[in-house]
């Protein structure tokens, strides 16, 4: 028990003279001092801290050598916080300066890698997703042997399926509509046809294309009967061009009942 007070009376000092070395560090006006200190707490990860004397140095030196670390460091100081629009300001401050500085290539990379990060849920507004995706593919375009090429890649296609999904979710509002107010059938087949173009990797492509061939099927069935067959023949196609690319599909037996449907319709 003894032992274990003596702990945490150490620990309670030990505290309180950091808060007053920081403190007077705060009121110090060496700013070289207030540099180095501010680069002891990065490396112990008291980012605030840290970030606090690098903004007062910052001024100081303005126009120097040092002033391309300061700015690092602080788009660092922002991430560690996890204030990814911050330091993406940071990291575009520095591009902006030293497009070709030694820290180019980190700056170029965490602008689109905060922005990754601060991407929003995918039922929310999406540009920042976007303006991440073209920060990534700038900087797989500058640097595409650098050891933060890999995650760039991956991240870009993470966000690209996040815009797919968006697009899924807005296919089928269109599809559950039905033919309310209009046919938004062909609405739902062509946000389908749309994300399928535009976004030829995502991880829905399945999904996509099924619902392409529920709309063409759903059209059919309720079309004038002048332009029924047409409608049928170009379903029928689809559900060709379904099962061949998805032969297990967990929706077979459901585009097969579609099929006979549709034959009747064909006469074939």
């Amino acid at each position: 028990m003894r032992k274990k007070t003596y702990f945490i009376l150490l620990w309670v000092i030990l505290f309180l003279t950091s808060c007053g070395e920081y403190q007077k560090l705060l009121k110090s006006t060496n700013a070289e001092e207030k540099y180095q200190a501010a680069l002891q707490y990065f490396n112990q990860k008291q980012y605030v801290k840290a970030q606090t004397l690098l903004d007062d140095v910052t001024g100081y030196y303005k126009g120097t050598e040092r002033s391309e670390d300061i700015l690092a460091y602080l788009g660092r100081c922002y991430m560690g916080q996890k204030l990814y629009e911050s330091a993406t300001d940071y990291y575009k401050a520095y591009v902006r300066n030293y497009p070709k500085g030694k820290y180019a290539t980190e700056a170029y990379f965490q602008i689109g890698h905060c922005q990754y990060l601060d991407s929003p849920d995918a039922r929310l507004d999406q540009t920042i997703t976007k303006d991440a995706i073209e920060a990534l593919t700038q900087f797989t375009e500058l640097y595409p042997e650098s050891p933060y090429a890999e995650q760039a890649y991956l991240e870009m296609n993470e966000l690209y399926d996040k815009l797919a999904y968006k697009e899924l979710q807005s296919a089928k509002l269109y599809y559950n509509l039905g033919s309310y107010l209009g046919n938004n059938y062909l609405s739902c087949e062509i946000v389908a046809k749309n994300a399928l173009k535009n976004y030829p990797s995502n991880s829905y492509q399945e999904d996509f294309n099924w619902l392409i061939m529920q709309s063409k099927y759903q059209q059919t069935i309720n079309s004038f009967e002048d332009k029924k067959l047409d409608r049928a023949r170009e379903a029928q196609d689809e559900y060709y061009n379904f099962v061949t690319e998805y032969p297990e599909s967990k929706h077979r037996k459901e585009a097969d009942r579609m099929l006979v449907q549709i034959k009747k319709i064909t006469k074939e």
